[in-house]
């Protein structure tokens, strides 16, 4: 079934609840709360019109420059949000998405979904897009727990390179954190899938008349698949940061604090 317009213009009255709920506890957020959604709103009507020109069009160069604005936006959302320097950090994010985008997502048109064709804007922008999404929130907590132990724990840090430790195995226990505590969301959300909540993805092809089985099937891909490109991103985007941030004698090159590089 399609929503129609007013339908849809008329649902958006929910949104009193949230606004009821600013001005009752002064959260002070209207502001906030009003550029969120529309920016949502006009963001979401633009992009479903652009992937209907995408989807007809479906050019193998088009949908490549795509998937390239995808990471480069996907890149600076992440250093933004974790309130790091980007130029230092820029290429290091990114070469972490690419090294665990590409692989899943070539594994997933090549031999699970085989579109005709191989990059059909359909299932290519849409599953990149998914991908993606999801491994930004555990990047910005990766770089974030990374380079606050770096801050925070300074000492400890020095104290180990002052022991023999290579600037590897000092900075060990701040990636071991940072890795944990990234991963610890998606762990949870996967373990309570099925029980506590159902998937958005599956929920939308059940809505849209598919198959429930057919629908999990997609649903149990999609969330390996993030898992995957999650785990390996995050973890490549950590070793590159550390390789741009730490000489060979364990100095920081550039100042965590200041956003000002120190690059010898």
């Amino acid at each position: 079934m399609d929503i129609s317009w007013l339908a849809l213009g008329l649902f958006m009255l929910v949104l009193i609840a949230p606004i009821a709920i600013n001005q009752v506890y002064q959260l002070h957020l209207g502001k906030d709360m009003a550029i969120a959604v529309t920016r949502m709103t006009v963001q979401m009507a633009l992009i479903g019109v652009y992937l209907q020109y995408l989807f007809h069009l479906d050019n193998l160069w088009v949908n490549l420059i795509w998937l390239v604005v995808m990471l480069l936006v996907g890149a600076s959302a992440i250093i933004s949000k974790a309130n790091l320097p980007k130029h230092p950090l820029m290429a290091p994010v990114i070469s972490g998405l690419i090294l665990g985008l590409v692989p899943i997502l070539l594994i997933m048109m090549l031999w699970l979904f085989q579109p005709t064709p191989i990059y059909n804007a359909q299932y290519l922008i849409p599953t990149a897009g998914m991908l993606l999404g999801n491994s930004l929130s555990s990047n910005i907590i990766a770089l974030q727990r990374l380079f606050a132990a770096f801050d925070q724990q300074q000492a400890q840090y020095q104290g180990a390179l002052a022991l023999g430790a290579t600037p590897k195995q000092a900075a060990a226990p701040f990636v071991q954190t940072a890795l944990q505590q990234s991963f610890a969301p998606i762990l949870a959300s996967m373990a309570t899938t099925g029980l506590v909540s159902l998937p958005g993805m599956m929920t939308g092809q059940i809505l849209g008349g598919v198959d429930p089985i057919i629908a999990v099937k997609y649903q149990i891909v999609i969330l390996v698949a993030i898992f995957a490109t999650l785990t390996i991103s995050v973890t490549s985007s950590i070793s590159f940061a550390l390789h741009k941030l730490l000489a060979h004698t364990g100095k920081m090159r550039f100042n965590l604090l200041t956003n000002t590089d120190n690059h010898r």
